[in-house]
């Protein structure tokens, strides 16, 4: 299905009607590692109906645990072929590894998958020792311990980083071992095998 026809779609649901939801989509604007919008006329603020009931889940426990924080969206549906510009952008390098082979198919095209991160009070982003979509291994996960120990990640990274991953992983979300702001909802295979991809 074209991104073109996503609001005729009964699976899929607008960010917009999600109360207390930020949305600052970085591949809709110059602001991500490829420093060029895009998403160009597509509207990619939606998700599969699944994966918005477990933002909506996050966002009431931040409310209860963290209510100084609110959850802001970062890339939500990424159609199909900006996957395949991503992968193409970064041909001859290592760092493929960020990204979902589109032979295969990102997560983020069927809606089933999410990159967030938290805001404060005033409106700033929470200081998670790197930026969205640095492309490091101080964004890994399963480093963090190690990059508390040298000095790259500060305790206060840490929890930080753990009060967004509590508040998805309690909803219902996976994270992944490489990147702190991306979590997928569902079981990936089933995901791919039954979900509908947006082109």
């Amino acid at each position: 299905m074209r991104a073109e026809l996503i609001r005729q779609h009964p699976d899929f649901r607008a960010l917009a009607s999600i109360p207390g939801l930020a949305v600052d989509l970085r591949y809709a604007s110059e602001r991500n590692f490829v420093g060029r919008n895009l998403y160009g006329d597509a509207d990619c603020a939606w998700l599969h109906r699944e994966a918005a009931a477990g933002v909506q889940a996050a966002l009431t426990r931040l409310a209860v645990e963290h209510p100084q924080l609110r959850l802001v969206v970062l890339d939500a549906l990424r159609p199909h072929r900006v996957q395949e510009a991503l992968w193409a952008h970064l041909e001859g390098t290592d760092l493929r590894q960020y990204l979902a082979d589109p032979a295969r198919g990102s997560i983020h095209s069927y809606g089933m998958a999410v990159d967030v991160t938290l805001l404060q009070d005033d409106g700033t982003e929470l200081d998670m020792g790197t930026g969205f979509d640095e492309l490091s291994i101080v964004s890994h996960p399963q480093h963090e311990a190690e990059h508390l120990q040298q000095g790259l990640l500060t305790p206060t990274h840490i929890a930080n980083r753990l009060a967004l991953r509590d508040a998805m992983v309690a909803s219902g979300f996976q994270a992944i071992s490489t990147e702190w702001w991306h979590f997928d909802f569902g079981d990936r295979d089933r995901v791919r095998r039954e979900f509908v991809r947006v082109d």
